[in-house]
């Protein structure tokens, strides 16, 4: 990639990215392994494991925009993974000394979520200042590629490595990617600084720029509506799959590989399709295939459906990062992400229970449903197609 070569702070930030996404899908893997299997933990434990994750985003969501701005970019992001190397760390380390236990995880999980906001915050408002306007596009392909593909690649290896070292030992290599990234953003030559005036903390002044714009206001309500759907979604399918359809195991990771290999290619055509359809357009397709997904799934087609629910995502995902990035000025750019984060990410807990409870109803109801409400975030985002 061109922009690779051509922007070396750029290339620190994505190869730093890379490094710390790698680990963390062994970490995926490896982490329910070892609350299951070592730690013995109940289907609500599993539920609340999951659910703390998210909780940084709906309780710090606002303030971490705020508080963003108070610190060089760069260091942000090296704080948040040399964090997050502690952190995940100290889970082989108590399994070795035998005193590994399920608060330690419900901790690790929590504070690890607190360090992932701030650095996707961070790298999400740093990009801009890296980069050329002209070049964010490309820019925001290229880490939704690497996201995409290292996702794929890592869940393969954290199987491996569960097999080969056990889970929690597996964990070691997700906290060695931290010290790695760390030191790769590290050597980004400019620090990053928003400028913004410091001496205000406006808590709300992200959500209030977002919801006045003719664009940013049907973007982050279609995108809160689609990830609501689509944490419904998650919370059925692998039970959907396998008690409707009647999928055996072996036939559920065919179809869950097959949505990370259609994500892969979604990333890959955004840049074009974007230039083709301009970007209202190529946001709204990406929200039309991603809600069009649930419903062929209720339908029966499953893997035709993964293929839509790999795509989809990139093709809105990097329209609607772009978006922020070209029309908010650099001083509040935190805080707007801060705001979308806030509201995509912490409206995901309700979601899964949502889903949760229609599934006790009908399995096929729960795909319905989120797909309609999906469906109706893509109608809020026509007027971005103008």
């Amino acid at each position: 990639m061109s922009l690779l070569v051509q922007h070396k702070d750029f290339r620190r930030l994505f190869v730093g990215n890379s490094v710390s996404l790698l680990g963390s899908s062994v970490t995926t893997v490896a982490l329910p392994l070892v609350a299951v299997v070592s730690l013995h933990a109940t289907a609500f434990e599993m539920g609340l494991l999951g659910a703390v994750a998210f909780l940084p985003h709906l309780v710090l969501g606002l303030p971490a925009g705020v508080w963003a701005d108070r610190l060089p970019y760069r260091r942000i992001l090296v704080l948040a993974d040399l964090g997050q190397l502690l952190l995940i760390g100290s889970i082989p380390v108590a399994a070795v000394l035998g005193v590994l236990t399920l608060t330690q995880l419900y901790f690790v999980v929590t504070l690890a979520g607190v360090c992932s906001l701030f650095d996707a915050i961070a790298a999400q408002s740093f990009t801009p200042m890296l980069v050329p306007r002209d070049q964010l596009l490309p820019a925001n392909s290229a880490l939704m590629l690497t996201s995409s593909t290292v996702n794929v690649a890592g869940s393969t290896l954290g199987s491996a490595l569960v097999v080969l070292l056990a889970a929690p030992l597996a964990m070691a290599v997700d906290a060695a990617s931290f010290l790695a990234a760390a030191l790769c953003k590290a050597r980004i030559a400019i620090p990053g600084t928003a400028n913004s005036l410091r001496g205000k903390a406006d808590l709300f002044g992200g959500l209030r720029i977002t919801f006045t714009h003719p664009v940013l206001r049907p973007v982050t309500i279609a995108a809160t509506l689609g990830a609501l759907g689509g944490q419904m979604q998650n919370a059925v399918l692998v039970l959907y799959l396998v008690h409707v359809l009647g999928f055996l195991p072996w036939l559920v990771g065919i179809a869950v590989t097959m949505a990370g290999a259609a994500s892969i290619l979604g990333a890959l055509i955004t840049p074009t399709v974007t230039r083709r359809l301009g970007p209202g357009r190529t946001f709204v397709l990406g929200m039309l295939l991603s809600s069009a997904a649930g419903l062929l799934l209720a339908a029966g087609p499953a893997l035709l459906s993964q293929v839509l629910r790999g795509t989809g995502p990139a093709l809105y995902g990097v329209n609607q990062q772009t978006f922020r990035q070209t029309l908010v000025a650099p001083a509040q750019l935190s805080r707007v992400n801060a705001g979308w984060r806030f509201l995509v990410y912490g409206t995901q807990p309700l979601g899964a229970l949502l889903g949760g409870a229609l599934g006790t109803v009908d399995l096929r109801l729960a795909l319905i449903v989120s797909a309609c409400l999906m469906l109706a975030g893509t109608a809020l985002a026509l007027p971005v197609t103008r």
